[in-house]
């Protein structure tokens, strides 16, 4: 168990030194952004819809290596993805941190399984999850920006 913690943290921090999709879009469908005060992240999430598909999602910002971490890996696994199976995959996501989940293991989560170990650090959950709570922000159009507080 020890070697898979040291795997999915080396993930993490790669993850969080060189990004995936950290990106300006100007073209986006929808933008939203979120502050999580505790840690000082901030993120930029930008979302190309077509039709009710993710055609494309980048994110800007800067934060923890667990907040970066997750918004790569967020913009990895949604694209291609319907605005539905989005959702399906916050609700698994989050509860895989907040340890809701008690141990399931959830196969489709890929990757974004390297975040279980965050449910035992629950001052990191918000760090964890700001990318995914703008991302609802985002496909919902609000234009407020997400607060973790």
């Amino acid at each position: 168990m020890s070697d898979l913690r040291d795997l999915y943290q080396e993930m993490i921090l790669g993850h969080s030194k060189s990004p995936h999709n950290r990106r300006a879009m100007p073209a986006a469908s929808r933008t939203a952004q979120g502050f999580n005060p505790l840690c000082g992240d901030k993120v930029t999430l930008h979302v190309q819809l077509e039709g009710d598909r993710i055609a494309d999602v980048s994110f800007e910002g800067s934060g923890c290596a667990i907040s970066t971490a997750s918004a790569s890996l967020l913009t990895d696994s949604l694209k291609g993805k319907t605005i539905a199976e989005a959702d399906a995959l916050f609700e698994k996501f989050h509860g895989l941190v907040t340890g809701h989940t008690h141990g399931e293991v959830h196969e489709d989560l890929g990757k974004l399984k390297v975040f279980a170990g965050v449910a035992e650090f629950p001052m990191r959950v918000k760090c964890a999850t700001l990318v995914w709570h703008t991302l609802r922000s985002a496909l919902a159009g609000a234009r407020d920006p997400v607060s973790t507080e």
